[in-house]
Order: structure tokens, then C-alpha cells, then sequence
């Protein structure tokens, strides 16, 4: 199988392609590459914008995976119209584009910020999905926009994922626990803005195998799937970082709790890509830490801006 994924030189696919290529997938990459190249050298890597993309460029693959656009809120309220094109329209043209030219599956990673703020409630894929602000509006329209095109010779599988953490060799220390990992290890603190506050977070090793569960489905799956490896609030999370981090460096971490309003608050339930993908997550937050401890020394210089998202996305567009 010939696999094609748009943005792929990032944090998931620096983990999921490896993995993809051990099973014996072709896979190219087409990426802007603002965050370096870390891929396997038997990747072929095609540098080029999503909107100057043919359909000569996507018409030889089985399947399209987009794993572009912008990451997460604070490069969404930093270029709003960007974060739009970026987040609705291009995973759109690429699915139109991959539509186009007889491409059998289309996997969209998409985000459960999609679900706003909800109280006290495990939303799955029938829940209302209602995000009023722009990194959380663009990744639901993205998703609306290529489920649209679902026929009976066009699958599209859309994840709705959980924070993202763990290590990857294009590394980010802007997710909510690599974060605390960060500040645990540079400032002996870890400082928890609201503890109250729900997450599902989904390690980045559960991410792929995810992607490869979709890829591997059968054809005449499609739909939208919560995908996370468990739900937490962040108090909680700030504790398993601290009690990680004194089990295996035996460090003690101070915890720094404050009451600050956070506008995202949602738990999801994934038993749907259970039953119908046959994902399994098998790493939590403490194996998150435990991987993050093992490759520390890769990501050691906590100021490196190519680290943090916004950082990059700030200095590209000046």
C-alpha cells in the first residue's frame, strides 16, 4: 500500500511513520517542514504548500492522511485567518484533490477541542460539538468538510484526539504534559492553573497506533472516532508528573495550585474506535513520564524554540 501524509515531518508522524514503514507501507511526505526533518532517510520528503497540490500529486496513493494545519490555540489567536485556511479549508481541498483522483481512504486528524466547555459529562461522537473559539471552530469545520465527501468509494475516518503528549523525535514541550515535565525538570515546579479541569489526553505512541488502526480497517469504514488513552483532570495530571518523577529520578517536585477560569473542559468516551477500529490504549500519564525520563537527554535544552509551536509559527510570520 502507497500511503501519502500531508504534514508528516511533525510531532505525530516523526513517531507514526517508523512504525508504518516497519510494516512494510510506502510512504511519502508532503510538508512545509517549518520544524526540521526528522524522518527515516527511505521517506521520500516533498517540500510544497497543501494549495499548490494537483491531483496528479495524490492520484497514485491508496490512502491521504492530513496531519497538517495549525497546532493549537495560541498559533489559532495569533493568526486567526491563518489558523481558518490552515484548519478548515486545506484538509478540505486535500480531500477534495484526493477524492479527485480515486484515492480509496482519507484520515483526518482532527482535535476534541471541538467540544467546547462541558460540565461534569463523557461526551463521545454524537455529543454536541460546539467550540466557540478559533482553533477549536477551524478543526470542526476541517472535519464537517471531509466527512462531507464520504460515498461508497471514499472512506474518511476522523479522530477528534485527545492532547497529544509523550516523546517524539520533532519534539514539543507545549502540551499539557510534556509542559509540566518541562517546568518539574528546569524549575523543580510545576504550576497547575486549574485543577478541576477535565483532559483526555492520548499518548503519542497510542496516537499511532491509532493512525495505523485506521489505516488498516476495513474499506467500507468510515465516521468520526474520540481517540484519547484516558481522561484526567489536570490537578491529576500534575500529581502523576510529580509522583513519576520522584519514582524514577527520586526527585522531589513542588506543586504550585492555582483557580485561574480555563474556557476547555471536556472527557470523551473512545468506545466507538474500540468496537469499530479495535483501538486499545495501553500508555497513561505515568508512562508518559516514564517515556518522556527515558529520552530526556534529547530534548534537554528546554529553550529551544523549535520545542514550542507558537514560538516557530511567530518568527515565520514576523
Amino acid at each position: 500500500m502507497k500511503i501519502l501524509i500531508v504534514g508528516g515531518a511533525g510531532y505525530i508522524g516523526s513517531v507514526l511513520i517508523p512504525e508504518l514503514l516497519e510494516r512494510g507501507y510506502n510512504v511519502d511526505v508532503i510538508d512545509l517542514f517549518w520544524f526540521g526533518d526528522n524522518l527515516p532517510k527511505a521517506v521520500n520528503k516533498i517540500n510544497k504548500n497543501i494549495f499548490d497540490l494537483t491531483v496528479e500529486d495524490v492520484k497514485n496513493y491508496d490512502q491521504v492522511i492530513f496531519l497538517a494545519g495549525l497546532s493549537n490555540d495560541p498559533m489559532a489567536e495569533f493568526s486567526p485567518s491563518e489558523n481558518f485556511i490552515s484548519n478548515s479549508a486545506a484538509p478540505a481541498f486535500l480531500a477534495y484533490l484526493s477524492k479527485t483522483a480515486g484515492v480509496k481512504r482519507f484520515i483526518y486528524a482532527g482535535s476534541c477541542s471541538v467540544y467546547g466547555y462541558t460540565v461534569d459529562k463523557l461526551y463521545d461522537e454524537t455529543s454536541p460539538a460546539i467550540s466557540m473559539y478559533p482553533y477549536g471552530m477551524s478543526k470542526l469545520q476541517g472535519e464537517q468538510s471531509v466527512i462531507g465527501m464520504i460515498d461508497d468509494n471514499f472512506s474518511v475516518i476522523a479522530f477528534r484526539q485527545g492532547t497529544v503528549s509523550g516523546y517524539s523525535p520533532r519534539m514539543r514541550l507545549d502540551l499539557v504534559v510534556n509542559t509540566m515535565f518541562k517546568f518539574a525538570m528546569s524549575e523543580k515546579t510545576i504550576t497547575v492553573n486549574n485543577p478541576a479541569i477535565w483532559r483526555p489526553v492520548l499518548s503519542i505512541r497510542d496516537a499511532a497506533t491509532a493512525y495505523i488502526r485506521a489505516i488498516e480497517a476495513n474499506k467500507d469504514i468510515s465516521g468520526i472516532f474520540n481517540v484519547a488513552s484516558g481522561n484526567y483532570t489536570v490537578g491529576e495530571i500534575g500529581d502523576l508528573v510529580k509522583s513519576g518523577i520522584k519514582k524514577h529520578l527520586g526527585e522531589d517536585i513542588k506543586l504550585n495550585i492555582k483557580h485561574i477560569q480555563d474556557f476547555r473542559n471536556y472527557k470523551v468516551s473512545v468506545e466507538k474506535a474500540n468496537k469499530v477500529l479495535s483501538f486499545h490504549p495501553k500508555y497513561g500519564v505515568e508512562d508518559i513520564i516514564e517515556d518522556l525520563i527515558k529520552n530526556k537527554e534529547k530534548f534537554s535544552d528546554f529553550s529551544d524554540p523549535n520545542f514550542y509551536n507558537i514560538q516557530v509559527f511567530k518568527k515565520l510570520k514576523g
